[in-house]
């Protein structure tokens, strides 16, 4: 029987506790002495005391995380260690199936002398005063330990969750305690992906005790991510790709490892790039599971229909615009050469007056066509040196003619599914719609977090205005036909990130 004095005395030594002290269950569900893999080590080696961690899946994190906190709670007195889940069932999950399994089959003597005092479903309180807590939330207290598990799923499901983290629970750890802030990707918006975006930008240099430390963790470092490429077809394409991350990331990327991600990406489909990331920018090409556009742009991507679009002075311009509610106008700038719709800019303001953007659609330069305003541009409403006059009829008396008000539809969603399929043809300039690219890729659907599912209307937010903006083409995709036919587009693509 071995006791924790005996232990504290001839192995003090926290790595070496990890290696021979715990037991999990493991992929096939058998019960094994957990040892770290190489992706674990890696991260032991480089720990920090904040941590930041994207990575992906099943590279067993979690369960590293989660006995570094055990451990410290078991041979340290007075601690206080948490971990944050995203749901409850998962609150539940965590403390059984890893807090609990690995403390009840601790060595007897040092269970004997670190006994709980208290029986709970979701925290352990051992005699030496010290805990480990699993919830959806931490507030209450000082930790010295945090773990923030699926940061990014909480972020892209429950917003208001994920801003109590960020005030509450964050703040509540020590300044020299540790955070453990882990996930995949989940869009290219939210708490994790500033987090990540922040603490990416301090590589390479010394990290002050509060500043969070990037840790990125690809998929071709596993060994079981393999299989016999015999039988499985590797395109040219593919073979381009892993080139290019083989050379980015001085990793060979064998004939095995190539197949196994094109069988798996054939299971996984438009999640393989989420879940399965090759490069940290790549992780958040794929936007969440709600964004109304997401299969569109990892086609764009494919296609490289993201990249340098060059204004035609042969052809004229075209604008679709949105007149926001919330005071926020935004428009596109479109060409559509021969069978290709070629988006050549966006541009959006607030608290602007119409004479603003009258002068910025004149100051492009451009040769322009008609202007699509939606429904409400034929709404009367008071301006500055106007009397109760439209959008329209104050745009067309400021010089901006060739007007057409798209007709309103009653079902939202039946123009975001026309936008889908029109944009199969759309191009886009990489940097002229950078921001309007964003806005786009960020544009979802309402969360009910009440049925746990994906609401099929959209989210209003920032973003809308450029996607309804974008919806006025959409919904007259059909009737825009080039009276020429240009040279079609034939560009490098572009790694808009």
């Amino acid at each position: 029987m071995s006791s924790i004095t005996a232990l504290a005395k001839d192995f003090g030594d926290p790595v070496w506790r990890l290696h021979n002290l715990y037991w999990i269950t493991d992929k096939s569900g058998k019960v094994v002495r957990f040892t770290p893999n190489a992706e674990q080590s890696q991260f032991l080696e480089a720990l920090h005391y904040r941590n930041v961690i994207l990575k992906a899946r099943q590279l067993g994190f979690s369960t590293l995380i989660q006995l570094i906190e055990l451990d410290a709670a078991v041979f340290t007195s007075n601690i206080r260690a948490g971990v944050i889940a995203d749901t409850m069932d998962n609150v539940t999950t965590i403390f059984r199936d890893k807090i609990r399994f690995a403390y009840d089959r601790l060595p007897d003597g040092i269970k004997a002398e670190r006994h709980p005092i208290t029986e709970s479903s979701t925290e352990l309180l051992l005699s030496n005063n010290s805990s480990v807590r699993v919830g959806t939330s931490m507030r209450s207290g000082t930790l010295q330990y945090l773990h923030i598990s699926e940061f990014g799923k909480i972020c892209a499901k429950s917003p208001d969750k994920a801003r109590e983290i960020v005030t509450g629970a964050i703040p509540a750890v020590a300044p020299d305690g540790f955070l453990f802030v882990e996930s995949t990707a989940e869009g290219r918006e939210g708490a994790f992906h500033d987090m990540v975006e922040a603490s990416r930008k301090r590589m390479g240099r010394k990290h002050l005790a509060i500043e969070e430390k990037f840790h990125f963790f690809a998929w071709y470092g596993r060994p079981e991510y393999e299989v016999d490429p015999e039988s499985v077809v590797i395109s040219q394409k593919d073979h381009e790709y892993f080139d290019r991350i083989q050379g980015l990331s001085g990793v060979a990327i064998t004939p095995r490892k190539r197949a196994w991600y094109v069988l798996m990406r054939e299971k996984q489909g438009d999640d393989m790039k989420r879940e399965f990331p090759s490069t940290p920018d790549e992780a958040f090409e794929a936007s969440n599971e709600g964004a109304w556009y997401r299969e569109q742009f990892d086609r764009m991507r494919l296609d490289g229909r993201i990249c340098r679009v060059p204004y035609e002075s042969g052809e004229v311009v075209n604008t679709f615009w949105d007149l926001g509610a919330n005071d926020t106008t935004a428009i596109w700038f479109h060409q559509t050469v021969g069978p290709e719709h070629r988006f050549l800019h966006f541009y959006e303001a607030n608290g602007k007056t119409l004479d603003h953007f009258a002068q910025y659609l004149t100051s492009r330069g451009y040769t322009y066509g008609k202007h699509y305003l939606p429904h409400d541009g034929t709404h009367k409403r008071l301006q500055s040196g106007f009397h109760n006059r439209s959008v329209e009829e104050m745009l067309n008396d400021l010089g901006v003619h060739g007007t057409e008000i798209v007709p309103r539809i009653n079902d939202v969603t039946v123009g975001i599914n026309q936008t889908r399929m029109a944009m199969t043809s759309a191009y886009f300039d990489a940097e002229g719609c950078k921001e309007g690219l964003d806005h786009l890729e960020k544009y979802s659907k309402e969360w009910d977090s009440r049925a746990g599912c994906w609401k099929d209307s959209p989210k209003h937010d920032v973003h809308s205005n450029a996607a309804d903006a974008l919806r006025q083409w959409g919904q007259r995709f059909k009737d825009l036909r080039a009276d020429t036919w240009g040279t079609p587009l034939n560009y490098p693509s572009y790694n808009y990130a």
